[in-house]
């Protein structure tokens, strides 16, 4: 009887090319499972920790050319203080106003309206976002 021609009997030339790509393979896999699991850790407790601050603009309304009112709906953690970032632009797309509104109250959930004084009439108005601030 003849040997099957083509295949060297099996643990004689040392591993095959298949055997080293498979454990290349899960080397690479490991290494990138790891560094996930890492990643959705650090979001985990960065998420967990961090103190948030979050705010909508309701409605906004130009009532002339120089001035545009708002109203803000703003969740917080009760000892925190919200700093909302607003700011408008006139119909060529270039900023007419930008505020910087700062709400210390000890509610966690409320809505509160807001004046800008603008340099021209303004079409859009929007909120960049809220930030925690320290407590002076």
């Amino acid at each position: 009887m003849a040997a099957e021609q083509g295949t060297p009997p099996e643990g004689r030339y040392g591993r095959s090319a298949d055997a080293r790509a498979d454990r290349k393979l899960k080397i690479v896999g490991a290494v990138l499972g790891a560094a996930l699991l890492a990643f959705v850790g650090w979001a985990g407790v960065h998420y967990v920790t961090k103190t948030d601050v979050s705010g909508q603009l309701v409605r906004s309304r130009t009532i002339s050319d120089s001035a545009v009112q708002g109203v803000l709906e703003i969740r917080k953690e009760k000892d925190a203080v919200a700093v909302c970032t607003l700011f408008s632009l006139g119909a060529d797309g270039s900023e007419v106003a930008r505020k910087d509104v700062t709400f210390d109250r000890r509610e966690t959930h409320f809505t509160a309206p807001v004046t800008i004084r603008t340099t021209a009439h303004a079409a859009a108005t929007q909120l960049e976002g809220c930030r925690t601030a320290s407590r002076s």
